[in-house]
């Protein structure tokens, strides 16, 4: 019920965004738009979290859902600067994908720097080949094709396994079939 409500909200703020003139100020729309849409945020932002990222919620990083959800949310007023979504369904695309650029980028900022470490001769041969923030080579190379997919699919994909949906739930979602979501 909750879901449904926060969709009405929001596609009633994304009409009015559209009914801005050219000079009028957007700004206090986006605030409140964003505002309307924080707690769904914030259930996007713990299953992103918790389901692909939760190596970031360790030491030494320790990160949690209000700090991606204000980094998320920072991201998205400068972005609805420029970018006016249509309708609910690329509202929510648009905060995904920069859900997963902030995770990405807190990953790379976390493998980047040096940890002064004592390190054990006897224990370097048997370390797995990993990093600090739990992204192996093949871990980036899946984010990297996943970043590279079609619109589309990569809605299908951040529909299915980013916000947990089911394959019937998303193809209503997206109006095709269940089959096609599968694919």
């Amino acid at each position: 019920m909750g879901n449904d409500r926060t969709t009405k909200v929001v596609q009633r703020y994304l009409e009015q965004l559209a009914d801005v003139a050219g000079g009028a100020p957007a700004e206090p729309i986006v605030r409140e738009l964003m505002t309307a849409s924080v707690n769904r945020l914030r259930l996007l932002c713990t299953s992103m979290l918790l389901r692909s990222y939760s190596r970031l919620m360790q030491p030494p990083l320790n990160l949690q859902v209000d700090e991606m959800l204000g980094a998320v949310v920072e991201r998205m007023l400068k972005a609805m600067r420029s970018v006016k979504p249509n309708g609910v369904r690329q509202f929510f695309a648009l905060a995904n994908q920069h859900m997963r650029w902030e995770l990405n980028d807190v990953a790379r900022r976390l493998d980047g720097e040096a940890h002064a470490q004592q390190v054990r001769e006897s224990l370097v041969a048997a370390a797995p080949q990993s990093n600090s923030s739990g992204l192996t080579p093949d871990a980036r190379r899946i984010l990297e094709a996943i970043e590279g997919l079609p619109g589309d699919e990569r809605e299908a994909f951040d529909l299915v396994r980013v916000q947990g949906m089911s394959h019937a739930d998303a193809a209503a979602v997206l109006g095709v079939s269940a089959r096609t979501v599968q694919r």
